[in-house]
């Protein structure tokens, strides 16, 4: 665990840290924050989901429906809970509640997944199969629907009147793409590999300047640590995994993977929840002020799902 802090979650700070640095000496502005984070949004990110996503099977889905059904449910579930608390508990505008799910509702598994799996329990297909399918429940349905919410909630107009928010949000690459690898591997079409090159290199981008331009906009504002912030903590790394380890455990998930799941749902917050709001200029401080927050109590929350989930799995 703490060569997975050292090496996986310590450069989340550091990267951070440059970001907010360089925008208090002013080696950045606020400005290009919003620059980075629309880099991030329409390129990186976009290829990022793609080539994860279709490097996945088609028989990785139905090998363990038990494994697909809780975490699609579980995983939406929050994410709609989230929105639905953010909006009636915290008075917050609808498209504001969207940011915030695809925030405090959303685990960053793209980034962390392997990352803190693999260590713990091999790079098994076993491993492969929890990461491939959290992923498909985030990338693939979650931000499609947190779009939508937010398009619902006014934030994209069009002639002074709502565009349709389902079609507004599938007209994004952060939607879209994400949705046709998923498309793709359900038809069983193999996507090149010789062409994965021409996705790597852009997506290689999308953690690191994501988390720099984090940091670059917590520049310009002061860091929020109130109720709101421990609320989006506690729904992600307490209330998300033990949701899921209870239903696992219930309809008697294999043991390896019931603590996979749990641990990928204890995950922090998605960079991709950050880079949305950014863009759209909502949610910010509180969004990013709950990420901050949250890496550091995955610390702690990390080690005990590990063990939480070991026991009620033997």
């Amino acid at each position: 665990m703490i060569d997975i802090l050292i090496k996986d979650i310590l450069p989340i700070f550091v990267i951070m840290f440059l970001g907010y640095a360089s925008g208090k000496s002013k080696v950045f502005s606020y400005e290009n924050a919003q620059v980075f984070n629309k880099l991030v949004l329409n390129y990186a990110l976009p290829a990022a989901l793609f080539i994860s996503i279709v490097k996945a099977d088609r028989t990785m889905l139905f090998n363990d429906l038990k494994l697909t059904i809780i975490s699609l449910v579980i995983i939406t579930g929050v994410f709609l809970w989230s929105y639905f608390s953010c909006y009636k508990f915290f008075k917050h505008t609808k498209s504001e509640a969207a940011v915030c799910a695809l925030i405090s509702g959303s685990p960053t598994i793209g980034f962390l997944g392997f990352a803190v799996l693999e260590p713990i329990y091999g790079a098994t297909a076993s491993t492969g199969l929890v990461v491939a399918i959290i992923s498909i429940v985030v990338n693939a349905i979650n931000i499609p629907i947190g779009m939508a919410l937010m398009n619902a909630g006014g934030t994209q107009q069009q002639g002074g009147k709502k565009s349709n928010p389902v079609l507004s949000a599938l007209a994004e690459p952060v939607c879209w793409a994400p949705i046709l690898a998923v498309i793709m591997v359900l038809l069983g079409i193999k996507f090149p590999t010789i062409l994965d090159p021409n996705f790597e290199l852009i997506a290689k981008a999308n953690a690191g300047v994501a988390v720099f331009a984090a940091g670059l906009t917590l520049s310009g504002m002061k860091f929020q640590m109130d109720k709101e912030v421990a609320y989006n903590a506690i729904v992600k790394l307490v209330v998300m995994p033990g949701l899921l380890l209870l239903v696992g455990w219930i309809f008697g998930m294999k043991a390896d993977n019931l603590q996979m799941m749990v641990l990928a749902g204890a995950l922090p917050p998605a960079f991709s929840g950050i880079i949305i709001g950014s863009r759209y200029q909502m949610y910010v401080r509180t969004g990013t002020s709950s990420l901050a927050f949250s890496i550091f109590a995955f610390i702690v929350a990390a080690p005990l799902w590990i063990w939480i989930a070991r026991m009620v799995a033997s």
